[in-house]
């Protein structure tokens, strides 16, 4: 595999991480309680953590002396390359919920693939970040179950949201060119082949909590290739502000 798709596939996992980290931190300070509160914004830090990581090892692939802060802070919306459920506003506390419950049950199958990675970083990436990924599943199955099984409005919130959200899941398991050559390359995951686990633990899950698995429909795609929602945009707005206003500025 180039180092120029060793890039790109590196990328992409960093953008995920970095827009979902992003987007969770927006609950620091508005938690439904301190718990809540303290929880989501330790799981936006362990993104972010990851993020930096992910992005470091590319800039270091690219060779090309930008660093992890110009690749997260100095690249337009159209170069991210992030799943398209990841940009999308948070809503309220069921739809953040279930997007953890579906986005987090399937990033902790691609890290456990990652572990056999050719890519010694990215191996040695995937095992460091298991942990904190079977946390997020944890917490968040926790919460489709009480949801799921609780009083009739909170059942009604999370059934709704995962309705509202399953569009989104089918981008998961869509492969591309790159996405074939780093998985032939043994660098990569083939994740047409995560559909069948992922599926087999959310609805374990969700029919444990009486809520109704959707039926698989078409699926939106493009964030892979840089085509975004707009909900991109207001995230860059404000997450790039500091370096866009004061260029090369360190804390």
């Amino acid at each position: 595999m180039t180092s120029d798709l060793l890039y790109q596939y590196v990328i992409r996992l960093a953008d995920n991480c970095l827009i979902y980290g992003q987007r969770i931190s927006e609950w620091c300070g508005h938690g439904p309680v301190l718990e809540e509160d303290i929880a989501l914004s330790n799981t936006a830090l362990d993104y972010l953590g990851q993020a930096t990581n992910l992005f470091k090892y590319a800039a270091l692939v690219e060779g090309n002396d930008r660093d992890e802060d110009q690749l997260a802070f100095l690249r337009e919306a159209s170069e991210y390359r992030n799943l398209l459920l990841l940009e999308l506003p948070n809503g309220d506390y069921a739809t953040t919920i279930a997007r953890q419950f579906l986005y987090s049950n399937f990033y902790l199958l691609l890290l456990e693939k990652l572990t056999a990675s050719t890519d010694e970083f990215l191996k040695g990436f995937a095992e460091k970040s298991i942990k904190e990924i079977r946390y997020h599943v944890q917490h968040s199955s926790d919460w489709v179950l009480r949801m799921g099984d609780g009083t009739e409005e909170s059942h009604q919130r999370i059934q709704k949201a995962f309705n509202e959200l399953w569009e989104y899941t089918p981008e998961f398991f869509m492969a591309d060119e790159l996405d074939e050559v780093a998985a032939l390359s043994g660098v990569g995951v083939a994740f047409p082949a995560l559909k069948q686990p992922w599926l087999e633990r959310v609805s374990a899950i969700m029919t444990g909590a009486t809520i109704t698995v959707p039926a698989d429909a078409w699926g939106q795609r493009g964030g892979k290739q840089g085509k975004h929602t707009e909900h991109l945009g207001f995230i860059l707005a404000e997450m790039q502000f500091l370096q866009r206003a004061y260029p090369g500025a360190k804390w």
